[in-house]
């Protein structure tokens, strides 16, 4: 697929050259009746390297290899088998910069006092080892779950001034990312960060803020739908819940606090959205507990709430587009097991990942890849050598040219646009789309191109993919077809056409010159013994990082 004729299969047709019809059509295209029963289908390496790459930022050789020969649900359940233990903290990897007389070099800086002065440095640090998190990952689907959550429940570091609270945020989503979705919504409601973003921690008897209580509904539980009918005095009757909840700054980290003279005591009317239900007002010290709980009862027990979670996650896994068909054999029974566990994260992403719609060829190589996907999983891909966690101020950097890639291809992690979260997971028509255009396309490629080329170069130590530890890790790559042909299934989603095929073989025989002497090349750069060694690994290391060049800048390795 040519560059041209990329833009044109993501791009919309304008009303000028689009008939409603030709629109019909290419949506009829799209169409497919599969539901969420198991599927019972061919479970060989086209099926698993499509659900890695959706589950995954990036998918290793060895995480292939761990995987290979399992079943079907085998995977799916270790995947989900997610560790319980948090990430190490962010660090002082800024002491060589600036001191920071409460934090020594190189230890964490979580639960030390609040310092104006190395604030911006925290900041940086807290965002620069959340993307490290990202291309550290285990081979689960913690991490995608995690970007999940970071764009469902979203609020901006940029406005939060304690970077202590925006790890404690992160914290919250890794502590509960396949957990209970009402156990994450009420963590999330007192969450420090979020008390601060959304104003809930304004929120007073004398002074209701309606801020959190419509976001709460809205963007979080029920959506904005046509079946979302709560009503504006719902939204009053809400804020008064969740008067009086605030943030102890003084604390390290500064924490959640419940201020019962600052809370509504009186009860709350709701409307017949949500049956009349009346949340009985409490006083004294568990008053603010006893009412969220009483809240978030009354909030679940709505069906739109496991609909509206339901296709957030099926956009975000599968494809943005819910029809009708989709709506009716997907959507309205994984919202239904969604609700039977008990709003279980863990046990719908399970039906959802094995179901035959899953694997729907119509649903297969047909998502844009956020930033993150294409940029930490070409780090994963090649295996890119990190520096050592010890040597902590070069690590952070690299991590920071990480975010900001990220941020230049429009996905600056920890601060999405606003708290709708980003566009390409929301807004209509585009979707997906949006991810890219003239000015993120170049900048995408010239990110694979830099650390295939230069590397990032900081003091004596360059970030730079060594080809050979993705090469040798593949089934017979000193034959050029069956390199070729490896590089491509375990890169790109679906296969290329002769041409491109015939373009990547030029590479490593340029000029039609026979097979065999790939062969050669291939058998004396891997044999130091070679009395060709050296200019053969020369030569051919050239050719492989010549070879990734032309697989990652194909339109194909946009897609998932």
């Amino acid at each position: 697929m040519d560059r041209t004729a990329f833009f044109e299969s993501i791009l919309p047709a304008s009303p000028k050259t689009q008939s409603s019809n030709e629109a019909g059509k290419k949506s009829l295209m799209r169409r497919t009746n599969t539901g969420i029963s198991a599927y019972t289908g061919t479970f060989a390496k086209d099926e698993l390297m499509h659900l890695l790459r959706r589950t995954l930022f990036g998918v290793k050789v060895s995480d292939y290899n761990l995987y290979k020969g399992k079943t079907l649900e085998q995977v799916v359940d270790a995947l989900l088998n997610v560790s319980t233990t948090l990430p190490n903290p962010p660090i002082n990897n800024y002491g060589n910069l600036v001191n920071d007389p409460n934090v020594p070099y190189g230890s964490t800086w979580v639960n030390a006092a609040l310092d104006p002065a190395v604030e911006p440095y925290r900041k940086g640090s807290v965002k620069s080892w959340f993307w490290g998190q990202m291309v550290t990952q285990s081979p689960d689907i913690q991490a995608k779950m995690v970007l999940f959550w970071h764009n469902h429940f979203a609020l901006q570091f940029l406005e939060i001034p304690d970077s202590r609270a925006c790890y404690v945020y992160t914290k919250v989503l890794y502590t509960h990312a396949l957990g209970n979705l009402k156990d994450l919504t009420r963590a999330i409601t007192i969450d420090p960060a979020m008390l601060f973003y959304l104003n809930g921690r304004l929120n007073t008897k004398k002074a209701p803020d309606e801020n959190y209580a419509r976001e709460l509904q809205e963007l979080f539980t029920l959506g904005k739908g046509p079946n979302s009918k709560y009503t504006e005095d719902d939204v009053k009757a809400m804020a008064r819940v969740l008067t009086g909840w605030s943030i102890n700054p003084l604390t390290n980290p500064f924490s959640t606090a419940f201020v019962s003279v600052n809370h509504d005591s009186s009860d709350k009317q709701f409307s017949s959205f949500y049956g009349n239900t009346v949340i009985k007002g409490q006083t004294g010290i568990n008053a603010g507990n006893t009412e969220l709980d009483d809240l978030l009862t009354m909030i679940f027990k709505v069906d739109e709430v496991a609909l509206f979670l339901c296709r957030k996650l099926y956009e975000y896994f599968v494809y943005y587009e819910i029809d009708d068909t989709v709506e009716t054999n997907v959507i309205v029974p994984l919202a239904k097991v969604f609700r039977d566990s008990g709003y279980s994260i863990k046990a719908v992403l399970k039906t959802l990942l094995m179901s035959e719609h899953f694997f729907d060829t119509w649903n297969r190589a047909c998502v844009i890849k956020d930033p993150l996907t294409q940029q930490v999983g070409f780090c994963r891909e090649m295996e890119l050598k990190f520096p050592s966690s010890s040597d902590y101020f070069l690590l952070y950097q690299m991590y920071q040219m990480g975010m900001n890639f990220g941020q230049l291809t429009q996905l600056n992690l920890g601060d999405p646009p606003n708290v709708a979260g980003w566009p390409a997971w929301y807004q209509k028509p585009l979707f997906h789309r949006s991810w890219i255009n003239s000015d993120t396309l170049p900048k995408r490629n010239q990110f694979t191109d830099y650390l295939l080329f230069i590397g990032h170069k900081v003091g004596t130590y360059t970030l730079l993919v060594d080809p050979w530890i993705f090469t040798k890790q593949l089934t017979n790559p000193g034959k050029a077809d069956d390199l070729i042909a490896a590089c491509v299934s375990h890169l790109l989603p679906m296969s290329i056409n002769a041409t491109q095929t015939a373009s990547l073989k030029e590479i490593l025989l340029p000029g039609g010159i026979p097979d065999y002497n790939w062969s050669d090349e291939y058998r004396a750069a891997t044999d130091p013994s070679d009395p060709n060694y050296t200019t053969a690994l020369s030569t051919a290391t050239v050719k492989l990082r010549y070879l990734l060049k032309s697989i990652m800048n194909l339109s194909e390795y946009q897609l998932s």
